[in-house]
């Protein structure tokens, strides 16, 4: 009797199991089909856009403080 038991406890968890991969691969199926992967995220510019340059922001090379550090 305590293995018909136990043999029961056993397909009961792997059934369970396996609904719960189910259910979680429809979530997954969910999100996936909601979200589009070829559009552009919110916020980037895009083609017209141009990309900001680095430009310093003062100071010089010849400023004496900033030779001072470097030897």
């Amino acid at each position: 009797m305590d293995i018909v038991i136990t043999v029961a406890v056993i397909i009961g968890a792997i059934a369970l199991g396996a609904l719960v991969i189910h259910r979680l691969n429809a979530q997954r199926d969910e999100r996936v089909t909601e979200f589009r992967y070829s559009d552009a995220p919110p916020g980037l510019g895009g083609r017209g856009a141009k990309p900001r340059r680095w430009r310093p922001t003062g100071g010089s090379s010849d400023d004496p403080a900033r030779r001072g550090r470097s030897g």
